[in-house]
């Protein structure tokens, strides 16, 4: 059976190029749209109490198939295929080509080349932006924001070490669905932080254990090396070496530092047995 997640396709519409796959009443090629705001949700359902599974960041591009008169559009996300409704007022039809990413954990754009302007915007890690021009410390983007070039980096720039850049998010709030600094789940933590070494990652935790990777036996939990990922029903981290691990969770609601015995321990206790090892 397809993974609704990841499969444009309800009894009333899906996507074109499904048909023949997937029965519904109507196929829609779908439309070009990329998200305008620093954050969008990808609810599950057209209503703003609807669960968050996951966020769209600024740049992001989204295939539309769908709209209702509510405010809310129903598209795939191009970066990881997921599927779900986005407020309408998040999105565009797309602009210029984005030309770098925002490197920084957060970054503000300001509408003028002074840092003691108020800021426009902010944004996260994984923004994609369309850079015209520089001008001394700040690039200018098409939208005529000025952002920290420090803080951007070319399309095509990867991060030397994924686990360091979990790391950089030590602290940030557990945010089921989220996939930011400014809140952050387990899955999204190991898909921002791979991405950003160009690594492609799936979003959710099932979908990297199934394919991310090379599995080791659960038994070698205490032979760790950087950069292997642990697996429980639900839940996912990174270990930094052979005795700790990095992760956004829910017991501490925070993305920490921890322990990996201990934490292996801590979560089965409370109903849950480490399931799977894989090295990237």
């Amino acid at each position: 059976m397809d993974d609704p997640r990841l499969t444009p396709a309800r009894g009333d519409i899906a996507a074109k190029y499904l048909e023949g796959n997937v029965e519904a009443a109507r196929f829609v090629a779908g439309e070009p749209f990329e998200v305008i705001g620093a954050l969008a949700p990808l609810r599950r359902a057209p209503a703003t109490d609807g669960e968050m599974m996951t966020q769209a960041l600024h740049g992001e591009r989204v295939t539309v198939y769908d709209r209702n008169d509510e405010g809310w559009a129903w598209g795939q996300l191009d970066c990881d295929g997921y599927v779900g409704w986005l407020p309408d007022a998040a999105l565009a039809k797309p602009g210029a080509a984005p030309t770098h990413r925002v490197t920084a954990i957060r970054t503000f754009a300001f509408p003028g080349p002074s840092i003691q302007l108020p800021p426009v915007e902010t944004l996260v890690m994984g923004s994609a932006l369309a850079v015209t021009r520089e001008d001394g410390t700040f690039a200018i983007t098409s939208e005529g924001w000025h952002l920290p070039r420090s803080h951007l980096a070319v399309l095509g720039h990867f991060e030397p070490d994924f686990v360091a850049v979990a790391e950089r998010f030590v602290g940030t709030p557990y945010l089921w669905g989220g996939k930011s600094s400014f809140g952050i789940d387990c899955s999204g933590l190991v898909q921002i932080s791979l991405g950003a070494s160009g690594i492609p990652c799936p979003r959710d935790s099932d979908m990297q254990q199934a394919s991310l990777g090379q599995a080791l036996d659960v038994a070698e939990a205490n032979k760790l090396t950087r950069g292997d990922l642990l697996f429980w029903n639900g839940h996912v981290a990174i270990a930094r070496d052979e005795t700790t691990i990095v992760h956004a969770n829910a017991h501490h609601m925070a993305t920490v530092i921890e322990n990996t015995l201990a934490a292996i321990a801590r979560i089965k206790l409370a109903g849950s047995a480490l399931v799977a090892i894989k090295r990237p």
